[in-house]
């Protein structure tokens, strides 16, 4: 590279080497980039080409704070993303269950990146992805990238469909899949395709159990249970994902689980005291066997007074399960 090429760029070192090394606790010398710009890129300057450096850079908008003295230096204060918002995404990546553990340190990597290697090294010593649960499905990551496109361009998609086997291998399903999905979901740490399907009707898929995705040159099927505000309506009725018969079911729930229902259902959720320990509410949700465990995994500080059909539904589970315990003759 010629030497005047290499002073065109000089700049965007100066901003680079700022970005991955200074902080507000340890700012970048003036001499530090002098010798940095020598070394690691044989270009020589003094001080005074590194204040106008900086100086244009404060006018094109990165924030630089200059901090005076013998100490002194040159630091970033706003970057893209602030310290607690990495944070806050390294945490749901660590937690996200659909992301493999390999494609989880990748991503984590990719977000320390975005601040000093002083902060990156704090985060990193914080972070904890061996021994979590995660998909085992690599591909899940173009899955999404692949569906997110279908939707875009209005399109269908075929794709394999998998349950794994006694030995964690893969098991698939004999037909192939056609559907117009319409929305990701993700619910119980998992991410979730809702879509129609010919087969299924309004349904939804694990998408780290697909494979084999392919997008078709054929427009959707018009769904309006999953357009627009409806698509979200109808993900908060599920119970992870679990499709079934809607039902407007009135519940009546113990005080101590007001925090249960607002975390599921929402803020808007009417409750009605019914006398000193106990409320009632009425939700339309889809009545499947992850919906009635869920209500009767609160034992006696949760009832369903209404209406009959599921009653006797939740009966029916109750009774299934305790004939595995029944004493034998």
């Amino acid at each position: 590279m010629a030497k005047s090429d290499h002073q065109k760029l000089k700049i965007l070192y100066i901003l680079d080497y700022l970005q991955k090394n200074s902080h507000q606790d340890h700012p970048v010398r003036a001499s530090d980039l002098i010798a940095m710009l020598e070394q690691q890129h044989g270009i020589a300057c003094n001080r005074k080409t590194i204040y106008s450096d900086i100086a244009a850079l404060q006018e094109y908008g990165v924030d630089i704070v200059s901090i005076p003295g013998k100490n002194g230096g040159y630091f970033i204060a706003t970057r893209n993303f602030e310290l607690p918002e990495l944070k806050l995404l390294i945490d749901a990546v660590c937690s996200s269950r659909f992301l493999t553990e390999k494609k989880s340190r990748e991503l984590i990597e990719k977000l320390c990146n975005q601040c000093s290697v002083h902060d990156a090294r704090l985060m990193r010593r914080d972070v904890l992805v061996s021994g979590r649960v995660k998909s085992m499905n690599e591909t899940i990551y173009y899955n999404v990238d692949t569906i997110q496109e279908a939707i875009s361009q209005n399109k269908q998609i075929t794709f394999r469909y998998f349950d794994w086997d006694i030995h964690g291998q893969r098991a698939y399903r004999d037909l192939e899949y056609l559907a117009s999905p319409y929305g990701l979901c993700q619910d119980n740490e998992n991410c979730y395709l809702l879509a129609l399907s010919d087969r299924h009707g309004v349904t939804s898929y694990r998408v780290d159990r697909m494979s084999d995705i392919t997008l078709l040159n054929i427009d959707r099927k018009p769904c309006p249970e999953l357009t627009g505000s409806a698509l979200t309506a109808h993900a908060n009725r599920l119970f992870q994902m679990y499709s079934g018969q809607e039902a407007t079911v009135k519940l009546r729930f113990h005080r101590s689980l007001i925090n249960v229902v607002m975390d599921r259902f929402g803020r808007d959720t009417m409750l009605i005291p019914d006398g000193a320990d106990f409320f009632v509410f009425t939700v339309t949700v889809a009545i499947s066997p992850i919906f009635l465990s869920w209500i009767i995994g609160f034992g006696s500080k949760a009832q369903i007074l209404y209406p009959d059909s599921v009653i006797e539904a939740c009966q029916s589970m109750c009774r299934e399960c305790l004939a595995q315990y029944a004493p034998e003759d």
